[in-house]
């Protein structure tokens, strides 16, 4: 896999956890915010993986 996939599909896992923060906020707070870490991880882990 190059290099440019990883950090993509690192971007798209974020993107779709960020959704499930958004549809899970009301409900179940808990899981949203544990949501939310996991979303900012795949972010920054895109990030880093694009500046390396």
């Amino acid at each position: 896999m190059s290099n440019g996939v990883v950090g993509v599909l690192l971007l798209a896992l974020g993107g779709f956890l960020v959704g499930g923060v958004y549809s899970t906020w009301k409900t179940a707070k808990f899981m949203a915010v544990v949501l939310g870490i996991a979303a900012l991880l795949a972010i920054g882990g895109a990030i880093f993986w694009f500046s390396s």
